[in-house]
């Protein structure tokens, strides 16, 4: 298939058959016509800006073990032989994949940039395909945070070679703002209260919990929860950490509590625990971290496993598989969810995007302004009242400040 095919709007149902088919056509459904493209551009030059964003709250997953803190990001600028610049970021957490700072430096610094210099940014089905080739799948597609960075990069470079939004170039509209969770994590439950006041005094009306391994502090907490904020959305999210006994006894107290969703509550490939977990029916059972590919969701719901599923562009490889993936979903009526890797800015103004663009029916669980302390674009995001601004300007919506990426960079070293 061409890139200019790929260009051309196809129909729903084409788009869901090429959802079927592995990764041909990853660019279709941009709504760009042929004559909208400019002149073939080529990939001229791939830069890689390794950081460490300073946290205000403590999240368990952006602890190391070697006691630095902080969200890694790689942040990815790549450069089009005409000057055009598209912006993305990697976000590896060792403690939620397999995916470091520093494999995902190695992998971009010596496997995928130097097959994809030269390249035409636009043609996404052959920058996937050479992506695919160099580093290939495990169970599902290989290093996917760190190619979601290059994806998200080109996403950007698109719509400002063209001067149009995301949601523009695939034929979409989003609303102004976007409802947004807040995330809690507490050590004990001495800390719930003032982590749900403070909450609250952002605005935020709806939380999702963090649960997981311990049952009796989970109900507890998720009560506290209720009684505090009864009428807000509430999202469960155990991160794989019960075992399916676990699960299958407190999925019914989670749902006698008002709890909403019940995502990853066990571990990925514990497939028939979670068709299990499925028949109970107690709760909604949202997978997260075992959905990769549109191929992976595709297969979990041939088997009976969800009622849904948590999308992040950042960790399914980028945009391209994401919206695939929601559009499965939303053909099914299956829930869609949208949330993150408590994202800096560039991560966060693609899935901002995304959800609104999709139409996200709940709460997005999108806490990076929640937990971290920098930033590195013109105008950062800021929640008002639970909710958040949805980029509006070409391609990603935002302007680096490259002087503020410069000193976050240099203030990093020795904790990258």
């Amino acid at each position: 298939m061409t890139v200019g095919d790929l260009r051309v709007k196809q129909t729903r149902r084409h788009f869901l058959h090429t959802c079927a088919n592995g990764l041909s056509g990853l660019a279709v459904g941009t709504g760009l016509l042929a004559q909208e493209v400019p002149k073939k551009l080529a990939i001229e030059r791939i830069e890689l800006f390794p950081v460490r964003f300073p946290t205000v709250m403590r999240f368990k997953f952006l602890e190391s073990p070697k006691g630095a803190t902080g969200r890694a990001s790689v942040m990815i600028k790549v450069t089009a032989d005409d000057g055009t610049v598209g912006w993305g970021e990697s976000i590896p957490s060792q403690r939620w994949s397999y995916e470091t700072l520093e494999s995902a430096l190695s992998t971009l610094d010596h496997y995928l940039i130097p097959v994809l210099i030269g390249m035409d940014p636009f043609d996404l089905d052959a920058i996937h395909a050479a992506m695919n080739r160099e580093i290939g799948p495990g169970f599902s597609t290989g290093a996917p945070i760190t190619k979601a960075g290059i994806d998200i990069a080109l996403h950007d470079l698109m719509g400002k070679a063209l001067g149009r939004n995301l949601a523009e170039l695939w034929d979409r509209t989003t609303p102004d703002v976007l409802t947004l969770s807040w995330t809690l994590n507490p050590v004990t439950l001495d800390d719930l209260e003032p982590l749900i006041e403070k909450g609250q005094a952002h605005g935020f009306r709806h939380f999702n919990v963090k649960v997981g391994p311990d049952p009796g502090f989970d109900v507890e907490m998720c009560r506290i929860v209720k009684r505090l904020v009864p009428d807000g959305f509430l999202w469960g999210d155990a991160n794989g950490g019960y075992d399916l006994e676990t699960a299958l006894e407190v999925a019914p107290k989670y749902a006698d509590l008002g709890m909403d969703v019940f995502e990853q509550p066990i571990p990925s490939n514990h497939l028939t625990g979670y068709q299990a977990l499925k028949r109970q029916g107690a709760l909604p059972i949202i997978m997260d971290e075992g959905v990769v590919s549109p191929e992976d969701l595709t297969e979990f719901i041939a088997l009976g496993c969800c009622d849904g599923a948590a999308m992040k562009p950042c960790r399914c490889g980028g945009l391209v598989s994401a919206r695939r993936q929601i559009e499965i979903l939303q053909d099914k009526g299956l829930m869609f969810l949208g949330s993150g890797l408590t994202e800096p800015d560039i991560s966060l103004a693609a899935s901002l995007i995304l959800y609104g663009a999709y139409g996200l029916n709940y709460p997005a669980a999108l806490n990076g302004p929640q937990f971290l302390g920098a930033s590195v674009i013109a105008d950062p995001f800021k929640p008002v009242d639970g909710t958040v601004n949805i980029p509006k300007g070409p391609g990603l919506g935002i302007q680096v400040d490259e002087s503020a990426l410069t000193e976050l960079v240099e203030q990093s070293k020795g904790a990258v």
